[in-house]
């Protein structure tokens, strides 16, 4: 029997509403759990409540079920099938000329502390909580037999991604088979993944349907990427059309990457050009102005106490692009950092507009695509936001 996490009185509210997350605040008595076990919350009066993984910190429980049931193979192969179907009711999975999609995410398919991303035949798999650490090996023989003998190999990345580690074995490496084809097709264009040393998961698949949008724009544009990472946006601005693109970022890995991913698709094309450097001082010293720039930067604010300096740093950035764009240009500007409302960031790039003494029109709001879905008892799942805006 799973230990007992009992709650404080009228603490229970927020699980009462399905919201996954147990905070440390919250908690009145724990019998002994440790990092990674999976509990049972119960209410002051000895209620059962909800089943999750325990893990030191504010957030203490991250909850896998509200039904009083025992998490094994069959509980994962259950939620996985949840998630595939969804994805194929959306037709990500099995589409032709695209095989990358996140099969998980997380809270969004209520398995928090869970990312598995799917490349080709290659199954990223990513934990953000002990208790899925602990679990990897039994949900990785989940995945495949609920795959069906799609899986080539499932490769676990959570080095930097787990706070601190129950036991050994977090080392990343493939769980199950190999794969050494890291070729991914996303839209009818490739590229590679570096799942071994690459950020995330080794590619942003977030972005899929923004890029899409992106390359409808590009046609007849001269286009500068910023924080390009692997040139995604880059290589669908070349097929939209675009006179000449720029791509920028400043690790020369990326850099390295964007330049393969680019003569993989348009072998020999001299449109393109790749700067390692960092984002403000290209701006800075930068020739010439473009007619289309986009935005992506890392992550500004992790936490909220960064909020304040990240919405400078989102002001700043965009004033400057908004100062090397043509009138009559587009700017796609984005931010994936948790803490920065829609809100927030949209105050940033207006107060930026201004700064830079340009008038602008919101084209498209943009967010994160539908294989990265928001569990609705769980706002705090949506991440990805984007305004494309038309300057005068």
């Amino acid at each position: 029997m799973y230990k007992k996490i009992t709650l404080r009185r009228g603490k229970e509210e927020s699980l009462l509403r399905f919201h996954p997350w147990v905070f440390s605040g919250a908690i009145a008595s724990n019998e002994d759990a440790a990092d990674g076990d999976v509990v049972r919350v119960c209410s002051a009066e000895g209620k059962f409540i909800a089943v999750g993984h325990y893990q030191r910190g504010t957030i203490a429980v991250r909850v896998l079920s509200f039904d009083d049931e025992i998490i094994d193979l069959d509980f994962w192969k259950r939620k996985l099938t949840l998630a595939l179907r969804m994805r194929q009711a959306i037709g990500l999975s099995g589409q032709t000329g695209n095989d990358t999609f996140r099969l998980v995410h997380g809270e969004g398919d209520n398995l928090p502390g869970l990312i598995i991303d799917c490349y080709g035949r290659t199954m990223v798999m990513q934990a953000h909580s002990v208790g899925m650490h602990v679990a990897r090996h039994e949900i990785a023989e989940a995945l495949a037999q609920v795959m069906e003998g799609r899986v080539g190999g499932i490769y676990y990345k959570s080095e930097t991604t787990l706070p601190f580690i129950k036991g050994d074995g977090q080392e990343n490496g493939f769980l199950l088979g190999s794969e050494d084809n890291n070729v991914a097709m996303e839209n009818g264009l490739k590229f590679y993944v570096d799942w071994v040393k690459g950020q995330k998961t080794g590619f942003f698949i977030d972005q899929r349907e923004n890029r899409s949008l992106l390359e409808m724009y590009a046609k007849g544009r001269s286009v500068l990427n910023m924080c390009c990472y692997t040139g995604g946006f880059s290589v669908y601005a070349m097929r939209g059309g675009a006179t000449l693109v720029h791509s920028v970022d400043s690790s020369a890995k990326a850099i390295d990457l964007t330049n393969q991913n680019m003569e993989m698709n348009f072998p020999g094309d001299d449109r393109h050009r790749a700067f390692c450097e960092d984002a403000f001082k290209f701006l800075d010293s930068a020739d010439p102005v473009y007619d289309l720039i986009i935005l992506d930067p890392p992550a500004f604010a992790k936490h909220r106490g960064a909020l304040h300096n990240a919405l400078k740093g989102y002001t700043r950035l965009n004033a400057k692009a908004l100062e090397r764009i043509q009138p009559g240009g587009i700017l796609f500007t984005f931010s994936c950092s948790q803490v920065v409302t829609k809100d927030h960031f949209r105050n940033a790039v207006f107060t930026a507009a201004a700064q830079a003494r340009r008038k602008v029109r919101i084209l498209h709001q943009l967010h994160q695509p539908a294989d990265h879905p928001i569990n609705i008892y769980h706002p705090e799942g949506e991440y990805l936001k984007g305004l494309v805006l038309y300057v005068e």
